[in-house]
């Protein structure tokens, strides 16, 4: 990877795959792999386990803990965070600048099948629909990597890496740029 690298982002609903892929990512690029999920505070994950649905109000302090944490990893974090509105990407870019995303997506069939066949897990299948209903997939401007779930995870993994790895190396435009310097507080 290249010199300063910027964090990367996976993400999607629950279910997606989001800490195969991130650490599998981290491994082959040479980052740090975090799951956001480490970073909830006890009452978000009680909320979870409970089956209800995080608010907006529980998420902020959780996004600001992740964007910390993407920001401060060296060399650089590869986090698996759900991320799934607008918004809550958007408060992670207010802190970080921009940062590469990977948007893994599945449908709600698919999902429901892997979800309901983890073990230890404090997500429940229950709030698969709440996550769904939640969900912004990334607009246009944001650039996203979208990636398919629906093979095994070796091909998405591998799907992911090639992806990311020619826009880190070329960018969009072939100018190698990709991104805009990180933000410091």
């Amino acid at each position: 990877m290249r010199e300063g690298q910027e964090p990367v982002l996976v993400m999607g609903v629950s279910g997606a795959g989001k800490s195969t892929v991130a650490r599998g990512l981290a491994e082959r690029l040479g980052g740090v792999y975090v799951d956001a999920d480490d970073l909830h505070p006890e009452e978000n994950v009680a909320a979870m386990a409970r089956g209800e649905p995080l608010t907006d109000a529980l998420r902020w302090g959780w996004l600001d803990a992740v964007a910390e944490t993407m920001a401060t990893t060296e060399p650089f974090a590869v986090v698996a965070c759900s991320a799934l509105k607008q918004v809550y990407r958007d408060r992670l870019r207010a802190r970080l600048g921009e940062f590469p995303i990977v948007y893994l997506e599945g449908d709600h069939a698919l999902l429901r099948g892997r979800m309901a066949q983890r073990e230890g897990h404090y997500m429940p299948v229950s709030l698969l629909d709440s996550q769904f209903a939640t969900l912004e997939p990334p607009a246009p401007e944001e650039g996203a990597i979208r990636v398919s779930v629906a093979p095994s995870p070796e091909e998405v993994l591998e799907a992911a890496f090639t992806a990311l790895s020619s826009r880190l190396q070329g960018g969009p435009d072939g100018s190698g740029q990709t991104h805009t310097p990180r933000r410091t507080p």
